[in-house]
């Protein structure tokens, strides 16, 4: 049996943060829009959303994706969007907290308090929220290392992008426990060897308790199963 990864890397969009597609009803009303009126689904119903199948399809890109969910967004309140921090900020507000993932938290802290370090591995982070959003999130500061592709401008799934990680922790790839929600991100840090969770935003808890168990650490609902 192999030795429990000495950290968890972590993506924070979809990952650490609800995607889009779960707070839309929270999205309308802080645009005043009419309930019902934002349709994507992405992952909870692919059927419904061309665009995301052709992003899946590796013929846009995950920014293609979202700058055009926010140029269209931005053109139902009769405004030019062409960045996708306005997207977030206009529907998430100042408080980002109300959108992180409970299950993330709880993660978060148990990993820390196993000694594990904690980093996050990002292809847009500054680039959807801005680059002043981390001081509205405390929890931050429990990460050794950030590395944003805003500013490295290597985007997953360039193995690039993953050696910036364990460059930065100073660790051996199969240290390292990776959670992403697309699969061309986990397959990406497979290749360098990391160990890869896939996560499936539609079952958050079953996710970070995967992750955490490649750490050696055994939660309570694995434990009772």
């Amino acid at each position: 049996m192999s030795e429990p990864a000495k950290a968890l890397v972590l993506d924070f969009g979809g990952v650490i943060t609800k995607t889009l597609f779960e707070t839309h009803a929270e999205t309308e009303t802080a645009l005043g829009l009419k309930p019902g009126t934002l349709t994507w689904r992405g992952p909870f119903d692919p059927d419904t959303d061309p665009l995301w199948r052709r992003m899946q399809a590796g013929e846009i890109s995950e920014r293609d994706y979202w700058l055009a969910r926010a140029r269209e967004t931005g053109a139902l309140l009769g405004e030019t969007w062409d960045r996708m921090d306005q997207l977030l900020r206009r529907a998430r507000g100042a408080d980002l907290m109300r959108s992180v993932r409970p299950e993330a938290l709880a993660a978060i802290r148990t990993a820390k308090a196993a000694g594990k370090r904690l980093a996050i591995l990002s292809n847009e982070l500054d680039l959807f929220y801005g680059a002043d959003f981390r001081k509205t999130l405390p929890f931050l500061a429990d990460f050794a290392l950030i590395v944003d592709a805003t500013y490295t401008k290597i985007l997953k799934p360039d193995p690039r992008a993953y050696r910036l990680v364990t460059d930065g922790l100073g660790l051996a790839a199969h240290d390292c426990v990776f959670v992403d929600d697309q699969v061309k991100n986990v397959r990406g840090a497979e290749a360098v060897g990391m160990r890869a969770v896939h996560f499936d935003v539609r079952d958050p808890a079953d996710g970070f308790a995967r992750a955490l168990a490649r750490l050696g650490i055994t939660t309570r609902s694995e434990a009772s199963a």
